[in-house]
């Protein structure tokens, strides 16, 4: 199976490659569309702040790219949030995968949330196998709310978006590679979609 893990200038891509061979898988880093469009399976990690990170896209022209993949696509952290339409960071347009908007955290609540959050609500292939309340390290300061396309909750204040899906695109907003046995379950149902 050819994984491709979009590399774009974003931070955290090598612990996603990481995390596949630690399960004997083999995923390789490209910012090549070529590449991108001939994988199996494509994973969109990120850590990073939302303008900048679509600068970079365009300039690859990724932007044109990744709304238009027809293999199984997996946005994590900062790659979920560009998935959607717009985000309060930067006031950014982004890809409009998800027709939802960023929003950063409110006051009183401390930014960045950092740390372990359980998993309510889950509804997707992608949590076969997960325990319900199965916990998940989320380190972010803006959140996609609750809508039509989240298959995940957690709480931070309130409920959001802690994972999305529409179509053939799927996405955390915790992090997967970090998140332990739980973390791996789910890699693994993406790859086995």
């Amino acid at each position: 199976m050819k994984i491709a893990i979009i590399d774009y200038g974003a931070g955290n891509i090598k612990s996603v490659q990481f995390a596949l061979e630690r399960m004997g898988y083999s995923g390789f880093l490209t910012g090549n569309a070529e590449k991108i469009w001939s994988a199996d399976k494509v994973i969109f990690p990120g850590v990073g702040e939302a303008q900048t990170a679509m600068e970079a896209l365009k300039e690859k022209g990724l932007d044109k790219v990744i709304p238009n993949l027809k293999q199984d696509v997996l946005g994590i952290c900062l790659g979920m949030q560009l998935m959607c339409r717009w985000s309060e960071e930067g006031n950014t347009d982004c890809l409009n995968i998800f027709p939802m908007d960023t929003l950063e955290f409110p006051a009183p609540l401390k930014i960045p949330h950092v740390g372990w959050n359980e998993l309510e609500k889950t509804n997707s292939k992608l949590f076969e196998g997960v325990a319900p309340g199965a916990f998940t390290y989320f380190v972010h300061s803006y959140y996609v709310p609750l809508s039509d396309f989240t298959v995940a909750q957690a709480e931070y204040g309130f409920p959001f978006s802690a994972a999305l899906v529409k179509d053939n695109f799927y996405a955390c907003q915790f992090h997967p590679e970090k998140s332990s046995k739980t973390g791996e379950q789910i890699l693994k149902n993406f790859l086995n979609l």
